[in-house]
C-alpha cells in the first residue's frame, strides 16, 4: 500500500471492523483499509448491493430500502447511478444488430423536480421527462430506450438507437405522435413497413380526470409506407410494458413524492429496470427472460451478474 498523499510505503496497521488489513502512512500518518472495490468504487458487501437493487426492482422507495437495509439514502443513490450506467452501457453493447419481426414504440411520462408547469427555471433537466421505448412483440425484448423531451430531436435520437439495435427489414408501429414520422423516414425507411395506430379518446369526467384515464371510443390505423400487415398493427405490447414500469420503478408512481429529484437518477432507475427486464425476470407468458427468448443469453442471470460485483 502507497500513501496517496507522500507516496510512500506504508506499513500495516491492525485490521477494521469488517476484517479488512489497514495500513498507515509512516510520514503522515493517514490510514488506509485494503477494502476490495465493488461496483466501481463502492466498497459496499456484495449482498448489501445485491439486497439494494432488488429492492429497487422491486418498486421500493429510497427511504423504505434505507430503512431495510440499514444503508444512509445517499449511499443507496450512489449504488443506483453506478448500476444504472453499468447497465446502460450493457444494453448498448448486447442489444446491437438483433433480428426482430415486429416492433412497437411508445413514450411513457414522468417529471423530475416539478411538472413542467411548475418549472420556472426553464432548466431542461427539470420538468416533464419521456422515456421512447422500443420492444420487439414476440420476444418482449426492449430493443432501445431514451429519456428526454417529448420532442423531434429526441424522437431522432430514439429512433436512430432502435436503428442501431435492430437488423433486417421488420413492420413497426407508432402512436399518432408527429415527428415518428420524419424520424423513421430519416433512419429507417428502407428497412421497415411503418403505420400509426391513432387512438381517438372521449371527453373527460370533471370528476375523475384527475385519478382516471380518458375512454378510448375508437383507433384509427394509418399506414405510411411499405407493406405493414394489418393483423400485426398493434401497440398493446409496449403499453403493457408501460403498466410493469409504473408497478416496478417507485419513481414513476403517481400522486406521491417519491420522484425523481435528479435527472441522473430517473435515467439510471430506466436503464436499470431495462436490464433487469430484459436478464433477469423471467417473463410469464414466455417461461424464459426476453433476453433468451432473443437468442443473445443461454441462461437467467443473477443479480450479481447483471450488475457486474461478482466474487
Amino acid at each position: 500500500m502507497v500513501c496517496h498523499n507522500c507516496r510512500t510505503q506504508c506499513k500495516r496497521f491492525g485490521r477494521d471492523r469488517h476484517g479488512y488489513q489497514r495500513h498507515r502512512c509512516r510520514q503522515c500518518g493517514k490510514v488506509y483499509a485494503d477494502r476490495p472495490e465493488r461496483l466501481d468504487g463502492t466498497y459496499l458487501p456484495t449482498e448489501r448491493i445485491t439486497n439494494i437493487i432488488r429492492l429497487f426492482t422491486e418498486g421500493c422507495s429510497v427511504r423504505s430500502i434505507e430503512r431495510v437495509t440499514n444503508t444512509h439514502r445517499d449511499t443507496i443513490l450512489r449504488v443506483l447511478v453506478l448500476a444504472g450506467e453499468r447497465c446502460e452501457r450493457l444494453l448498448e453493447n448486447a442489444i446491437c444488430n438483433v433480428a426482430v419481426r415486429d416492433v412497437q414504440c411508445d413514450e411513457i411520462w414522468g417529471y423530475v423536480g416539478c411538472k413542467q408547469k411548475r418549472n420556472t427555471t426553464g432548466d431542461p433537466m427539470r420538468g416533464d421527462q419521456y422515456c421512447f421505448i422500443g420492444i420487439e412483440r414476440h420476444s418482449k425484448l426492449i430493443l432501445a430506450w431514451h429519456l428526454g423531451h417529448r420532442a423531434a430531436r429526441d424522437t431522432q435520437e430514439f429512433i436512430e438507437k432502435l436503428s442501431g439495435a435492430t437488423a433486417g427489414r421488420f413492420q413497426i408501429t407508432t402512436d399518432g405522435y408527429g415527428p415518428y414520422f420524419d424520424a423513421i423516414h430519416t433512419a429507417l425507411a428502407d428497412r421497415v413497413d411503418y403505420s400509426m395506430l391513432v387512438k381517438v379518446y372521449g371527453a373527460e369526467n370533471d370528476n375523475e380526470h384527475r385519478y382516471s384515464p380518458p375512454r378510448v371510443l375508437d383507433t384509427i390505423v394509418k399506414p405510411m409506407w411499405g407493406d405493414p400487415d394489418p393483423e400485426r398493427i398493434c401497440t398493446s405490447h409496449v403499453e403493457r410494458q408501460n403498466l410493469t414500469l409504473r408497478m416496478h420503478m417507485r419513481r414513476l408512481t403517481r400522486l406521491t413524492n417519491a420522484f425523481s429529484k435528479k435527472w441522473e437518477n430517473l435515467k439510471a432507475s430506466f436503464a436499470l429496470h431495462f436490464a433487469w427486464y430484459n436478464y433477469v425476470r423471467i417473463h410469464q407468458t414466455l417461461r424464459v427472460t426476453p433476453a433468451m427468448q432473443a437468442g443473445i443469453t443461454n441462461h437467467v442471470w443473477s443479480m450479481e451478474e447483471l450488475i457486474g460485483c461478482q466474487n
